[in-house]
């Protein structure tokens, strides 16, 4: 985006709400370099030599995860939620999409997750259309995003154990794997212990941290989540973020939907900036407000 363009765009108050100068550093994941393990082993004269030629690594570049390509998407009716929408998402991410309500932000997730086709444009996962997957490939793909919503939506007549491990008994996973790594997912998002609880015995917070157990329990390389926050009170929202900005280092990518400003300011993490379905700006964390 230009120089005119940003200025323009800055007249926008969500912008004007998340935009800012503060300089900070995004993390850098150095598992994200490599596509592969390269065992430097194999190759010590290529350790020091200056001329050496460039490793596989080198000569390209990680994969991209996500990627919209010119993404539109219109409902019967006419009414056009997205246009022309182009971004991209490397592995490793953590980032959010915000905007008024109607701006499209839930549209963009459930093309990823989909639960929608676009009507142009191109929506890749690790460089594979979605558009171009039917039958069993489908479900195969959703398995492979992690999704968290507002309300949970979490099994009351199941204990937490049971929801969480949802995902992998659908996935066929062996019963003598589903547990530890189940153990392991609640130990994650701070309830050990709360195995044989139900629902209704647990706060609004831990319903939270049980539905994103259940989101990463299978190791997803993308988490997204639509307005996970919206029903917290500020101090259980700014935990759940800080459990969401946990994930990249553990291998899984996290987008999130969010019309809480002051909370995705706080992250100072890169944001897509939604208007009228159209992508206003593509703020990288280092322009984030302190």
């Amino acid at each position: 985006m230009g120089n005119g363009e940003r200025a323009a765009a800055s007249s926008s108050s969500v912008q004007r709400g998340i935009a800012g100068s503060f300089a900070f550093p995004p993390a850098a994941c150095t598992a994200a370099l490599f596509p592969f393990p390269v065992p430097c082993s194999l190759f010590p004269a290529m350790q020091y030599c200056a001329h050496a030629e460039p490793t596989r690594a080198a000569r390209h570049p990680p994969m991209t995860l996500l990627r919209f390509d010119a993404v539109s998407k219109r409902y019967q009716g006419g009414h056009e939620a997205l246009t022309d929408v182009s971004f991209s998402v490397q592995p490793g991410e953590m980032l959010f999409v915000t905007g008024h309500s109607g701006a499209g932000k839930s549209t963009l997730l459930r093309l990823i997750h989909l639960a929608e086709q676009p009507s142009r444009g191109t929506v890749l996962m690790e460089d594979r259309n979605l558009s171009r997957l039917t039958g069993r490939k489908v479900a195969l793909q959703r398995r492979r995003v992690g999704v968290v919503f507002q309300d949970h939506r979490l099994l009351s007549d199941r204990t937490v154990y049971e929801n969480v491990a949802m995902p992998l008994v659908i996935a066929g996973v062996p019963r003598a794997e589903i547990e530890p790594r189940v153990r392991k997912g609640l130990e994650k998002v701070g309830l050990a212990g709360r195995e044989r609880a139900k629902p209704r015995e647990l706060s609004t917070g831990e319903q939270q941290r049980v539905g994103i157990a259940r989101a990463v329990v299978a190791e997803p390389p993308l988490l997204i989540a639509d307005e996970p926050t919206g029903n917290l009170d500020p101090t259980l929202a700014v935990e759940i973020m800080d459990l969401f900005a946990s994930l990249p280092s553990r291998g899984t990518t996290v987008l999130v939907a969010s019309h809480d400003l002051g909370l995705v300011k706080r992250m100072r993490k890169r944001v897509l900036v939604l208007d009228h379905g159209k992508l206003l700006d593509d703020i990288p964390a280092t322009e984030l407000a302190s």
